[in-house]
């Protein structure tokens, strides 16, 4: 279809030439006079663009609107799909991960990510990611002097992001399915004692040796050794918490630190709060402290900053922890290792999983038990004579 006469704003005159082919395809092209044609040559000239139009939508050659359309967004979609490890990581991921993530996994997360995995990965395109790079990422971290538990944590970040990439097409294949769980470095397997717990006579030494250290401090540790709490939820326990009447302590609070944030109080560590029971030995030390504490500046918290108000930051305890290792040769003294000590004592000398799970705020005893077989030598060799003690019951 050719329509009648048409000029632009220079007076140029031109027709629109409509061609239509199967399924409803149809183009509009303009085709214009030019100067010095007579009649007849733009009447032949206007026919043969009309035929020739034609036969390039027929053959596929010309789109029509709606494909030019449709054309673009996909080329608008795969260049979306063009970023890099970075640029995916900042754009869609981590604000997708902040979401369900508590502030200090946040930072975590950021931490990782800034110091290991982008300068290595950062900049290369997510889609050029092959298993063998990130194969080789990990050969390269593991031959450095990083623990294993860091290793993991890469593999858990970097897992997150191709599981995320590849799930919204962002990526047609996951590098990550061919990518093994790290493993512990053979030269250092059976030699991390970092989690194994404290014999009852490595626990009466310490004690032994707080005795000299100030009352706040053996309060704390005490405390985690009676209770098993975490180092936040000691951090974050206030006066009200504690009940003197009945020895219990309320846990609800688990302060945390971090640089954007500073301290902020959150709840304990699966979202459920919890009671648990405490000696009399241990109320007696707190009363002498809330006197202590009050003669200087009273705090809501137990363990505040000294003559301030203001609760105790939370990662102090790991700094204090480090100066009495030194101090009284304490092997791999650090809050979290009192946590696994009291949680091994407790089972044995008795105490069931679930009881001991619920104690400790675990999410459930599967999360005890990982934590109860990195146990010590005691509680092996007390295996071991169990076995035998049976044993010479059944052959008599």
């Amino acid at each position: 279809m050719i329509s009648d006469e048409l000029f632009n704003s220079a007076g140029q005159e031109y027709r629109k030439v409509t061609v239509t082919a199967g399924r409803g395809k149809r183009v509009t092209r303009n085709f214009y006079r030019e100067p010095g044609w007579s009649d007849k040559t733009y009447n032949r000239k206007l026919q043969d663009f009309e035929s020739s139009l034609r036969l390039q939508l027929e053959n596929g050659e010309l789109r029509t609107r709606k494909e030019t359309q449709e054309a673009k967004r996909r080329e608008e979609a795969e260049k979306a799909k063009l970023k890099t490890l970075r640029q995916y990581a900042e754009g869609v991921f981590m604000p997708t991960k902040e979401l369900s993530i508590s502030e200090n996994t946040r930072s975590s997360y950021w931490q990782f990510l800034g110091k290991h995995i982008y300068p290595v990965l950062g900049d290369i395109f997510l889609k050029e990611i092959t298993s063998a790079k990130v194969k080789k990422f990990f050969l390269d971290f593991q031959k450095q002097d990083y623990s294993h538990a860091t290793a993991v944590k890469l593999y858990n970040i970097l897992n997150g992001i191709f599981k995320m990439a590849f799930e919204d097409d962002s990526i047609n294949v996951n590098p990550m399915l061919k990518i093994k769980r790290p493993e512990r470095r053979k030269d250092n397997a059976g030699n991390d004692d970092t989690h194994k717990a404290y014999t009852i006579d490595e626990v009466k030494y310490i004690l032994s040796c707080i005795e000299q250290e100030p009352l706040k401090w053996q309060v704390y540790i005490c405390l985690m050794v009676d209770t098993g709490m975490r180092r936040g939820e000691v951090c974050g326990l206030q006066w009200e918490d504690i009940d003197f009447q009945t020895l219990t302590i309320h846990i609800r609070h688990n302060l945390q630190y971090t640089k954007a944030h500073g301290i902020y109080d959150t709840t304990p560590k699966n979202g459920k709060t919890r009671k648990v029971d405490i000696g009399q030995d241990i109320a007696d030390l707190l009363v002498e402290h809330r006197r202590k504490q009050a003669a200087e500046c009273f705090s809501p918290y137990v363990f505040s900053q000294d003559s301030s108000r203001k609760p105790m930051n939370p990662q102090s305890p790991t700094r204090y922890f480090k100066k009495l290792e030194k101090r009284y040769n304490i092997k791999d003294f650090h809050p979290h290792k009192l946590r696994h000590t009291s949680a091994t004592i407790q089972i044995l000398n008795g105490a069931d999983i679930v009881s001991v799970s619920e104690r400790l705020g675990h999410s459930d005893t599967a999360v005890t038990l990982r934590m109860y077989a990195h146990s010590n030598e005691e509680a092996i060799r007390r295996a071991g004579q169990i076995a035998r003690e049976a044993l010479g019951a059944a052959s008599q």
